[in-house]
C-alpha cells in the first residue's frame, strides 16, 4: 500500500502544478490553452473544439465550466 499511496500523492501533486502553472498563464490545463484537441489513429487525424473551456483555450472559462460539472476534470 505504501508504493500505491507514494504513486498517487506525486500524481496529485504533479496535477496541482500544473493547474497553478495553467492559471498564471490563463490557460486552459486540458489543451494547453490552444483551445483544441487533436486526435490522431492511423488513417487519418481529427481536430475538435476542447470540450472543458470550449474552445477559448482560458483557464478562466475552463474554471467555469468544472465548478458547474462539480469539480475540476481528471
Amino acid at each position: 500500500m505504501g508504493l500505491f499511496n507514494a504513486v498517487s500523492n506525486w500524481r496529485s501533486d504533479r496535477y496541482e502544478k500544473h493547474l497553478s502553472k495553467m492559471k498564471a498563464l490563463d490557460k486552459c490545463p486540458d489543451c494547453k490553452g490552444r483551445g483544441y484537441t487533436a486526435i490522431y489513429d492511423y488513417e487519418s487525424a481529427a481536430v475538435f473544439d476542447c470540450e472543458s473551456c470550449d474552445g477559448s483555450g482560458l483557464y478562466s472559462q475552463w474554471e467555469e465550466n468544472s465548478a458547474q460539472q462539480g469539480g475540476p476534470y481528471l
